[in-house]
């Protein structure tokens, strides 16, 4: 599970000499799946899209990119959406990869995948696309696949109602603020946001502790499901609650419920650096399993 190591072609000429780039369609789909389970823990973003609608670009939100091998067979993929994603991307098929991206110009407000090949990718484009606004090279990849053993499930922790859509939205705004470093507000005024947290809400998989003012104190959602793996986004804690062991047991209670009916693997990514969340994740049993890098731009 861990990053395949990626050393970069002397040209973009001689990998199109060896195999060929191309927008995948519908009929496609059983070979991308195949890809995509290869990995259902570094894959569970992209899988959880292509699961529920396939590779139609317009349901799809964005293009299905697939490298062939020389031989003529499909090996790697590239999701071109809001966010560009890298799957089972060796040298070869990064670096034809990048020559398309460069070719069509950049329409992702991010980079997000695997670090080894995301970095081979980003390097190839930097010049063209470039500068990026913040570049986080070592997001550590964390999975578990049983209860934490240590940390007890918070029981305040629970599924967020429909009618707490907007009481949750200041906490999803600040949580989103803290981590990308720009407000989800900004452009359409956080249309799409506002519809992406009413969808989390409404399928189950947004799941706060509210205090007795009603303001959110802890909260977390399950943002991409597959039938091998969920992923774990969003985990905040109120700044005035922080420091109370409430994210350890936030993350124990959310981890208790997506195992039971969610998934057989749960994960998440963490920014290196942070150093409280990566201990507090280790003690509800996370064990890391790869590392992510990320451009934003």
């Amino acid at each position: 599970m861990l990053d395949r190591g990626v050393m970069l072609p002397s040209s973009f000429q001689a990998v199109r000499a060896l195999a060929t780039t191309r927008v995948l369609e519908p009929p496609d789909l059983p070979d991308v799946l195949e890809i995509l389970h290869r990995d259902p823990v570094a894959n569970a973003f992209v899988a959880t899209r292509v699961e529920a609608v396939g590779l139609d670009p317009w349901r799809l939100g964005g293009e299905m990119w697939g490298w062939y091998d020389g031989d003529g067979v499909l090996d790697a993929l590239c999701y071109t959406g809001a966010n560009l994603v890298l799957v089972n991307a060796g040298s070869e098929a990064v670096a034809a990869f990048a020559e398309r991206a460069r070719r069509q110009g950049r329409r992702c407000s991010s980079i997000v995948g695997p670090a080894a090949a995301t970095a081979a990718f980003w390097a190839l484009l930097e010049r063209s696309w470039g500068p990026a606004r913040e570049v986080r090279a070592h997001q550590p990849l964390l999975a578990t696949s049983v209860p934490s053993a240590e940390i007890a499930p918070d029981p305040l922790v629970r599924r967020v109602r429909r009618n707490e859509v907007e009481d949750l939205m200041p906490a999803c705004v600040a949580m989103f603020t803290e981590e990308v470093g720009v407000s989800p507000l900004a452009g359409d005024g956080g249309l799409l946001y506002q519809a992406r947290v009413a969808e989390l809400v409404s399928t189950g998989r947004s799941f706060a502790r509210f205090g007795e003012d009603g303001q959110v104190v802890f909260k977390a959602e399950i943002g991409a499901v597959t039938e091998g793996a969920c992923q774990i986004q969003g985990v905040w804690v109120a700044p005035e609650h922080r420091g109370q062991g409430l994210s350890e047991t936030g993350m124990a209670a959310v981890l208790d419920v997506a195992l039971r009916e969610v998934a057989p693997v749960v994960s998440l990514y963490v920014n290196d650096f942070n150093l409280r969340a990566r201990a507090a994740y280790r003690r509800v049993g996370f064990r890391e399993v790869g590392a992510f890098m990320s451009v934003l731009f």
